[in-house]
């Protein structure tokens, strides 16, 4: 997909720079992609305490020592 997006140069070059990305498109994914994974990683944090599972860890751990 193509788009036209203003963004600082400077910002995008140092970017760029530190990553050590050959083309803006790379940069742009990166960034996209961490945006999304720490969005994630926050959603789930916000759940920390409100789930209730009713898991019996011996009897899980059992069950997969079983499996390997």
């Amino acid at each position: 997909m193509r788009i036209t997006v203003n963004l600082p140069s400077e910002t995008l070059n140092e970017a760029q720079t530190l990553y050590k990305l050959k083309t803006r498109t790379a940069v742009l994914i990166l960034a996209l992609q961490r945006l999304i994974d720490a969005k994630k990683v926050e959603d789930l944090r916000l759940l920390r305490g409100k789930l209730r599972l009713d898991i019996d860890l011996k009897t899980l751990r059992k069950t997969r020592d079983q499996a390997a």
